[in-house]
């Protein structure tokens, strides 16, 4: 049986041409079994692995109906709404919605953590058909009814098993007993787990269940390879196989991990970036472009990159570090061999974790080729074929590279991260922290404000004109200098207090000469910017000048 194309499956013709522009001519298996059921309004649950192409079974019949539809968008309640675990994947989708939508002429937006909500206030104001959001942050905007869901006609929840496993429930709970009890639901994941259940029982209302294939499913284009070998020959052997042609991405457990290794690449010459949660968005999406656009060819990544990209082209998986679950296995194994395409997933293996991946694999359903092997063992070119090549160490920039929170005006300030959804709003830190405080003293001590900088590099401007006058004297140390400020400043009657200066306007700290200080503080701070095209430039964080990054 031939399978049907999108036109006999009840398209548009305008989606079917906007389809065909992007190169997408005939569907996935998932999509031929679920967009029937799915532009006939009804409840759908699509069970497939990733990489099955269960995106496309959700953007196209949302596209479809809300083109046919008799309503239009209002200001603050979108249409149509789909929930995704990481800002990542929230970024893709949106990315799979755009070049179709805009021939239909319907307006899509993204809504997560990590970045300013004002933007995302003004898109919502100004109206949007398809808001596609992580579930922390629209939950604050509906809070500060920003966002109501009251004409929502579909709603989707994409990658339903991970955000149960993140423990997002129960936001999900929430804000889909927000959305009309009448509006269409449609559930994709790859597995059906009992947090997954508990919301289909709860939400979709006699779903069509279609089950293309499960996360165990094996994939015949994926080859799945242990090596093991000792501890001192895993960072050679990572060398030999990132430098070869080709996109690879590498898994760690943690977050230090990914960054230490990824350190050690471009030491090495690899061309590296990496992608965790201690990164600020804006450094996690220039990261992510680099990797899609091959400017850094391999990208060291947490398990949030195990659901959260979609990177054509990824030739190789190498899990630096065996994951703890079976089920991380196979979602970080899925970044290759994605839609048809082939791919080799590698597993380093020591001797203290051969039953850890003896366990992982067996309820992987995986049957791996396990070698032994060092340093230069011929599998390696085998597995990672080409030539291989090294670029010079470029030089890296001091960062900041610490989650950030953001508060209800768009400030951005330090917090504890997580390698999932949301960096949440909050109130005000201290200002020794963000480099903004309240109060004469915030961030300083007493009126002598040059005394202590922020944690951003920046030094907190003399309160005084006597100050400024002191700070200016070359030569002078710390204490003389802020003592001379304060004579000059009583003799001159001081002008109050002012504003900020920036590092390179800053005081001396140990003794050394105002001019001294300002050409240390210019290096300190990102003075000597990163090669540009480099991957270092990429792989750097959110601010330059971090007291605790030096």
């Amino acid at each position: 049986m031939s399978t049907p194309t999108f036109t006999e499956l009840g398209l548009p013709k305008t989606l079917v041409d906007a389809l065909a522009e992007q190169g997408v001519t005939s569907p996935f298996p998932i999509q031929a079994a679920t967009l029937p059921h799915s532009l006939a309004g009804r409840d759908v649950l699509g069970r497939g692995r990733t990489g099955s192409g269960k995106t496309y079974g959700f953007v196209l019949p949302v596209l479809a109906r809300l083109a046919a539809g008799p309503t239009r968008r209002r200001p603050g309640r979108p249409r149509a709404l789909v929930l995704a675990p990481t800002r990542e994947l929230a970024t893709q989708i949106e990315a799979s919605f755009l070049p179709l939508a805009k021939p239909l002429g319907l307006k899509v937006t993204t809504i997560f953590g990590g970045v300013s909500p004002n933007p995302q206030i003004t898109r919502l104001r100004d109206g949007v058909d398809i808001v596609v959001a992580c579930p922390g942050r629209l939950a604050d905007h509906m809070r500060s009814g920003e966002a109501k869901l009251d004409n929502v006609e579909i709603t989707v929840l994409d990658e339903a098993d991970h955000m149960a496993d993140l423990g997002f429930l129960p936001d999900v709970r929430r804000i889909m007993a927000e959305t009309p009890e009448r509006g269409q639901r449609l559930l994709f994941s790859a597995t059906l787990d009992a947090g997954v259940d508990v919301l289909v029982k709860r939400f979709m209302h006699d779903p069509v269940t279609h089950s293309v294939d499960s996360a165990q499913s094996p994939v015949s284009t994926m080859t799945h390879h242990v090596l093991h070998l000792e501890e001192t020959h895993r960072l050679p052997v990572l060398i030999d196989l990132t430098a070869a042609p080709g996109r690879t991405l590498v898994f760690t457990r943690t977050k230090h991990r990914a960054k230490q290794l990824t350190r050690k690449l471009m030491a090495s010459g690899v061309p590296a970036v990496e992608l965790h949660g201690n990164l600020g968005q804006t450094a996690r999406t220039r990261n992510l472009e680099a990797f899609a656009s091959g400017a850094a060819k391999t990208l060291v990544a947490t398990d949030i990159a195990a659901r959260g990209i979609h990177v054509d082209d990824v030739t190789l998986v190498i899990h630096a570090d065996p994951p703890v679950e079976h089920k991380a296995y196979l979602h970080r194994s899925g970044r290759t061999a994605r839609a048809g395409a082939s791919g080799t997933v590698v597993t380093l293996m020591t001797d203290a974790q051969v039953g850890d991946v003896r366990d992982l694999t067996r309820k992987a359903g995986i049957k791996p080729t396990t070698t032994q092997l060092g340093p230069g063992h011929p599998l390696l070119s085998e597995l990672a074929p080409g030539e291989r090549s090294f670029t010079a160490s470029p030089r890296r920039p001091i960062v900041d590279t610490r989650p950030k929170r953001v508060t209800a005006s768009g400030e951005a300030i330090p917090a504890k991260g997580a390698d999932t959804d949301e960096d949440r709003p909050a109130g005000r830190g201290r200002g020794s922290r963000a480099g903004r405080g309240r109060g004469p003293s915030a961030g300083g001590r007493g009126a002598s404000g040059g005394r202590r900088g922020s944690s951003d590099g920046r030094s907190r401007q003399p309160r005084t004109e006597g100050d400024r006058r002191g700070g200016a004297s070359a030569g002078q140390g710390r204490r003389g200098a802020e003592a001379t400020g304060r004579r000059e400043g009583a003799a001159k009657g001081g002008q109050g207090r002012q504003g900020r200066h920036s590092a390179a306007e800053s005081q001396p700290r140990r003794g050394s000469g105002a001019a001294k200080s300002q050409q240390s503080s210019r290096s300190q701070s990102g003075g000597a910017p990163a090669r540009r095209g480099g991957a270092a430039a990429f792989s750097s964080g959110t601010r330059a000048g971090s007291r605790r990054s030096r």
